[in-house]
């Protein structure tokens, strides 16, 4: 029977979007209130002198790969320190210089330190305070004092300054570059990037714009870049919008509207948006390639389309594109999910065939809807086939079995990760507190939270909210608010929502007050201690 057919007699209408492989999604880490450090100077006023910055040749990035990746890796390598014990020893004097009320007696402090400064240093401390704006702002206009300051210096610091929306400040690292007849490129990007992560599109393709008030064209690899960044932040309309109106100065491609295609293929995962480009590529005569085909695919898997997912298929062999990884990827997944786990193995067969090589994220493509279904000795068999064809499970694989597994057999799951080396983390308790509410089992919910330090993972902001919100749910408001005056101990904000569920007992689809609470004994409560100091990163989802 072919596959056609076998998806003809499944194909069937799911009422909600599914992602395979992210079905737990991170939620954005706030800075700990614990750790801002009090200073009153630092962006207060420009440079006193234009830096003084060798010469660099531009650089070029490609906008099909994660910009930051690049980036930061190449800053990492290169630049950043660890265990330098000047950078200690700097990083408690600025600490401490902080403190002064002006930026003349902070420097004079950080003089008499004795350290003297390096471009490495002044990277790696800018590095190690990325998410103390202020102080790594501080340390990098003393590197720039001392001369050590250089171009990769100034557009890390723009880009920690993006990341704690200091656009302002951000402007005027980019001008003293400008002025000093250096190249602005990266740092303008990462200005576009910051302003796309910061949900402010329309500052982003301004700053695209005004790259000709820096000496540079706004050639097509900005612009590509530009379309990318927005739609990896979710503004996908705006990257549509902003390319048709461009067309006579960007000529439409295919690589412009296959952009667009990821970000409702898989960013924003909207099958009608996705099936109106791929009409809107016929109607201004542009073919799709192999990428088309693979976003599309992508896309018909993860809302459960299985017979869309393998007419798309056959119509990308027909047309000649040869099928990669990722196709394979999202076949399997569609075929495990809709209870064709022998086709899936015959898709994965095939792959080989091809002589491409199943990694870590095809075999989960299997294994979540495996896990997912409850088909636990499936998941497993496969799991041990991964491991025989030397593919090492992914934080993501084990996460997938505790989302399938029942409460007795989590800690099994938790050590097996702790001694592969892969957490658990803050994301992976996060899964299991959630599920446990969802299931309304608030004392397994609790047992998992006291079980977090034996793993050396604290609390966050959003393990509070999760917690104090499925207690809340489950009746238990007593306990709820115990919850929440910790979370308010350790220096997080009050929650007008989770406030909110607190005074208003929460009620079921009849309106009568959940019981459930009542049905937990005290006993069986789990204890919890206070005093947990987290960190948290500030960043956009």
């Amino acid at each position: 029977m072919s596959l056609l057919t076998i998806a003809r007699r499944l194909q069937i209408t799911h009422s909600r979007l599914l992602f395979p492989l992210h079905k737990f999604i991170t939620h954005p880490h706030p800075p700990s209130p614990l750790n801002n450090s009090s200073s009153h100077f630092f962006f207060s006023a420009e440079f006193h002198r234009t830096l003084t910055i060798p010469t660099r040749s531009a650089q070029h990035f490609s906008a099909s790969q994660s910009f930051f990746t690049q980036y930061l890796n190449e800053i990492i390598q290169q630049r950043i320190q660890t265990h330098d014990p000047l950078q200690t020893g700097l990083l408690q004097s600025l600490k401490m210089a902080a403190h002064f009320p002006s930026e003349a007696e902070a420097m004079a402090s950080l003089d008499e330190s004795g350290i003297r400064a390096n471009q490495n240093l002044v990277c790696s401390v800018i590095w190690e305070l990325r998410e103390e704006c202020r102080l790594a702002f501080l340390a990098f206009k003393w590197g720039d004092k001392w001369g050590c300051v250089d171009e990769k210096a100034c557009e890390l610091m723009v880009w920690v300054l993006g990341n704690h929306k200091k656009f302002n400040t951000a402007w005027i690292l980019i001008r003293d570059l400008h002025r000093s007849l250096m190249s602005t490129r990266r740092a303008m990007l990462i200005m576009i990037d910051r302003y796309a992560a910061a949900n402010v599109p329309g500052k982003a393709i301004n700053a695209f714009r005004i790259m000709d008030k820096f000496r540079m064209t706004p050639d097509e690899e900005a612009f590509y870049f530009l379309l990318n960044i927005l739609c990896k932040n979710g503004n996908i309309e705006e990257a549509e919008e902003f390319m048709l109106a461009n067309k006579k100065f960007f000529p439409l491609e295919v690589e412009g509207f296959n952009i667009i295609l990821n970000g409702w293929c898989n960013i924003c995962v909207d099958v009608f948006e996705a099936k109106r480009i791929w009409r809107e590529m016929s109607t201004y005569c542009i073919d799709p390639d192999a990428t088309s085909y693979t976003h599309m695919i992508s896309c018909f898997s993860k809302v459960g389309n299985l017979f869309d997912s393998l007419r798309l298929y056959d119509g990308m062999k027909k047309r000649g594109w040869v099928p990669g990884i990722e196709v394979f990827n999202s076949l399997v997944y569609i075929l495990t999910r809709e209870n064709c786990f022998k086709q899936a193995l015959k898709i994965l067969d095939k792959m080989k065939e091809t002589g491409l090589q199943p990694d870590s994220a095809t075999y989960n493509s299997m294994i979540h809807p495996l896990c997912e279904a409850k088909k636990l000795e499936d998941a497993r068999s496969l799991m041990a086939t991964m491991i025989e064809e030397n593919v090492s499970p992914t934080i993501e694989t084990y996460h997938a079995f505790l989302e399938g597994t029942v409460f007795e057999e989590t800690f099994e799951v938790l050590d097996r990760m702790k001694i592969a080396g892969l957490g658990p983390s803050e994301d992976t308790f996060l899964l299991l507190l959630a599920k446990f509410f969802k299931l309304e089992q608030p004392e397994n919910a609790l047992k998992i939270w006291v079980e977090m330090k034996q793993y050396e993972v604290a609390f966050n902001l959003t393990h509070y909210t999760v917690v104090v919100e499925g207690l809340a749910r489950c009746g238990l408001l007593t306990k709820a608010r115990e919850y929440y005056a910790e979370m308010r101990s350790n220096g997080y904000s009050d929650d007008p929502k989770l406030q909110k569920m607190l005074k208003v007992p929460i009620q079921d689809k009849n309106g009568k007050r959940k019981k459930l609470g009542g049905q937990i004994k005290r006993n069986q409560l789990v204890s919890h201690k206070k005093g947990s100091i987290v960190r948290r990163k500030s960043h956009r989802r």
